[in-house]
């Protein structure tokens, strides 16, 4: 887009906001989202963000790019990987922004040797509530604001420019699936893998596996080659997920796709979620239009079904009970994996799992500025841990609290010495959600800082669900 494109852009955003009343709540014009928990509506209008959704220069012999805030990450991976280049973390679905990654938290395959997308960032333009766009550094002005930006969720502010650090890429991924019969023995081969990065002689620069059963679970390695050969493609009639499983515990199954296609190799089905809508039957995809196989066809209809209770008014002619919606990611430190998933499989009725190890980056730009650098989303330098991602829904037993299985996966991620994310429904108390989220009294200070007159939604009205 380039950045006088960008530049007008912001001059619309900033427009925008000086026409939002000075009593109503700042907020962006935006009719989707990748959020799973209620937005708050409101009449008053929002932030015109039109401008602001494109990669603005890549810099190729830096291996840097500027990107606008709303900028997908399909339109990032489109432009750097022309260049070799792709960012360190590309999270698993093409509508997600650069910005809401940032801002909200994102993970990949990556993230056991390159961490959160937020890491790679070199420095970052905020709109505050305050109506100012500042330039946010490690080692600047508002370096409080560098490192407090991550997991506030527009809270502070939104991004309206991102430069990132991108790394070589080569132009396949051969991938091994490797299979478990035991939660604990994948467990320890995958902090082993952390820590080697590699299995069996073999590099490994993309980990993660995925959980059908207590006795059937896969690690999946990925390595960069730029060696040429048959491909597959998991775009159209065959579902990548399904593609992982095989019998053999002593031969992994092998496969090979293009980087673009290995990026992308969960959104065509949402992981698994696709199956929800009928589209992994085989005699409806064989007339489901390839370009609705994407994630971002599936959020429209989970917006028609939230709108109209379409799921629900189902169960109910089948004479079942409604279902509450379990959709969460969480991180526990790796040695308490397989008992997490364990406890998971016996009291959620919920499969497959998905599974990603992070570490905070070696050297990591926030190292010197504290001991847990990033405070709303605190994780220990030098630790290893896995995210457990479930997407799915349970059957509401009668009498039950509202929100029964997420409230218990909470307190369960709690006992585990664990964090989850922010992005769904959460039902925490004021206080413990402060304990967990608030980084002390950082949040609060930033918050006094860089909204002071309150324009922006404070973190726990707009994170957690309250009736």
């Amino acid at each position: 887009m380039g950045f006088e494109q960008h530049r007008e852009g912001v001059e619309r955003l900033l427009a925008s906001y000086r026409a939002i009343p000075a009593d109503a709540s700042v907020r962006l014009a935006k009719k989707t989202s990748n959020l799973f928990r209620a937005r708050a509506k409101t009449s008053a209008p929002g932030l015109d963000v039109s401008g602001l959704a494109g990669v603005i220069a890549v810099d190729a012999q830096a291996r840097t790019a500027d990107v606008a805030g709303m900028c997908t990450y399909e339109d990032l991976v489109d432009a750097t990987l022309p260049y070799g280049l792709a960012p360190l973390v590309v999270p698993q679905l093409k509508t997600i922004t650069l910005g809401g990654a940032v801002t909200g938290l994102g993970i990949e395959s990556t993230s056991f040797r390159n961490g959160l997308p937020h890491e790679s960032v070199l420095e970052i333009d905020v709109l505050t509530g305050s109506g100012e766009i500042i330039t946010a550094t490690p080692d600047g002005e508002h370096a409080e604001l560098f490192f407090g930006f991550p997991n506030s969720y527009g809270t502070l502010g939104y991004s309206t420019r991102l430069k990132i650090a991108l790394e070589p890429v080569k132009k396949y991924v051969a991938l091994r699936h490797v299979r478990f019969d035991s939660l604990k023995k994948l467990e320890e081969t995958m902090d082993r893998i952390v820590t080697e990065r590699e299995y069996d002689g073999i590099a490994v620069d993309y980990l993660d596996g995925v959980v059908f059963t207590d006795s059937e679970s896969y690690l999946t390695l990925g390595v960069q080659t730029d060696e040429e050969g048959p491909v597959s493609d998991y775009t159209d009639q065959d579902i990548f997920y399904r593609s992982i499983q095989h019998s053999s515990l002593t031969q992994p199954k092998t496969d090979r796709l293009t980087i673009r296609d290995y990026l992308w190799r969960w959104d065509t089905d949402w992981f698994w979620c696709s199956r929800a809508f009928g589209a992994q039957n085989p005699k409806i995809r064989r007339f489901w239009p390839k370009q609705y196989l994407r994630s971002s066809f599936y959020w429209k209809l989970i917006a028609l079904d939230h709108k109209y209770d379409i799921g629900d008014r189902l169960e109910k002619r089948k004479g079942k009970p409604p279902r509450e919606r379990v959709v969460q990611d969480v991180e526990v430190p790796i040695e308490r994996t397989a008992d997490f998933v364990s406890w998971f499989l016996e009291e959620i009725p919920i499969e497959p799992l998905w599974l990603c190890p992070l570490r905070l980056r070696e050297p990591s730009p926030a190292a010197a500025s504290a001991s847990r650098p990033w405070p709303l989303y605190p994780l220990e330098p030098k630790r290893t841990y896995v995210n457990i991602g479930f997407w799915s829904s349970v059957p509401i037993v009668p009498g039950e609290r509202e929100g029964a299985a997420n409230r218990l996966i909470e307190e369960k991620v709690s006992d585990f010495d664990g964090h989850k994310s922010l992005y769904s429904d959460s039902y925490y108390s004021k206080e413990d959600f402060e304990e967990l989220y608030y980084g002390g009294d950082r949040y609060i200070g930033l918050k006094e800082r860089y909204d002071p007159k309150s324009r922006l939604l404070d973190l726990f009205s707009k994170a957690v669900q309250r009736k």
